[in-house]
């Protein structure tokens, strides 16, 4: 059954191409339920048999990534804070609120949205905040594009090395999130720390 499903996925992914690579990484990066799994390590399968140019199908992974993300952060940024600033009183969130969002980003913004796009759960939703807090664009593109670059490139040589195997691919899938989640940790530890002596230095 699995095995059937992933030739099918496999088989779509061909028929539909690049283009269909990157509609589907646009929605994966939007509010769709749609794991960018099922999109990039079939195109790395695709790759490997010598049916897709990679380094195509990495590019065109990482550009419909942001081009998804940019909807959420244009969405949010034209309709979001007018929303909140309207409703938010009634969820206890006031402007004070949106005006530390906006410090944040300011100060923490390149690596709230670097780290955001490796955590599952959190890639998608990291743009909202950015958007709120009208965060740099060009600043915001290129870090979305450093964080889902590296996600995309890791979905495609899972792929690529692992084939249709469904649990060779499960095994590495998790291996490859939880070096992920570390790396995520390991950076987020160097930038307090950074940050602090920084501050430190400042402050003498």
């Amino acid at each position: 059954m699995i095995h059937e499903i992933a030739n099918t996925i496999v088989s779509y992914i061909g028929d539909m191409g690049y283009l269909g690579i990157f509609l589907l990484m646009f929605l994966e990066s939007t509010f769709f339920p749609f794991p960018s799994e099922i999109i990039m390590i079939p195109a790395g399968y695709l790759a490997y048999k010598g049916e897709m140019n990679i380094y195509i199908v990495i590019l065109v992974g990482i550009l419909g990534s942001l081009g998804g993300a940019l909807l959420n952060y244009y969405l949010a940024q034209s309709l979001g804070r007018k929303l909140i600033l309207k409703y938010g009183k009634y969820f206890f969130i006031k402007e004070e609120t949106l005006d530390k969002l906006d410090t944040f980003f300011t100060k923490h913004g390149e690596i709230s949205t670097f780290t955001g796009r490796l955590i599952p759960g959190i890639r998608q939703l990291i743009s909202l905040p950015a958007g709120l807090a009208r965060m740099n664009l060009t600043t915001f593109s290129l870090y979305t594009s450093l964080g889902a670059g590296i996600w995309v490139v890791v979905l495609v040589a899972v792929g690529y090395l692992v084939g249709s195997n469904e649990a060779l691919i499960s095994e590495y899938l998790k291996s490859a999130t939880l070096i992920a989640l570390v790396s995520v940790l390991l950076i987020i530890i160097f930038y307090v720390v950074r940050h602090k002596r920084r501050k430190e230095i400042l402050d003498d």
